[in-house]
């Protein structure tokens, strides 16, 4: 099994800056792809940030620019640094990485922009 864990989530002011970290333990040799999604209220789940298979940085349009992922392979963590935030990117920010066939989830961090 794998476990990931989120963290860093808050409220902050538009304009601020914020940055997740999640950290994955248990089975994770072999994980890859990992990233963040997020979903807000009344919303479908969407891709924020992700590393495809071969290293490289996926963002939703809606992000682009102005969030940034990492990873440091020792610490087996990934992070999200968001900056500029708005009121529309208040949702619950969740890690999220693929083994083999199976993907799992954090448990969600919420991060709330107030205007």
């Amino acid at each position: 099994q794998v476990q990931l864990v989120e963290s860093g989530g808050g409220l902050v002011q538009a304009g601020g800056s914020l940055r997740l970290s999640c950290a994955a333990s248990g089975s994770i040799f072999g994980i890859n792809s990992m990233g963040w999604y997020r979903q807000a209220p009344g919303k479908q789940r969407e891709l924020v940030a992700a590393f495809t298979s071969g290293g490289r940085r996926n963002y939703g349009d809606s992000v682009l620019g102005r969030f940034t992922i990492s990873r440091d392979n020792a610490k087996n963590t990934v992070y999200l640094q968001m900056n500029s935030l708005k009121p529309e990117d208040t949702a619950v920010y969740y890690c999220t990485g693929l083994k083999g066939s199976s993907r799992y989830w954090g448990q969600g961090t919420q991060v709330t922009v107030s205007s």
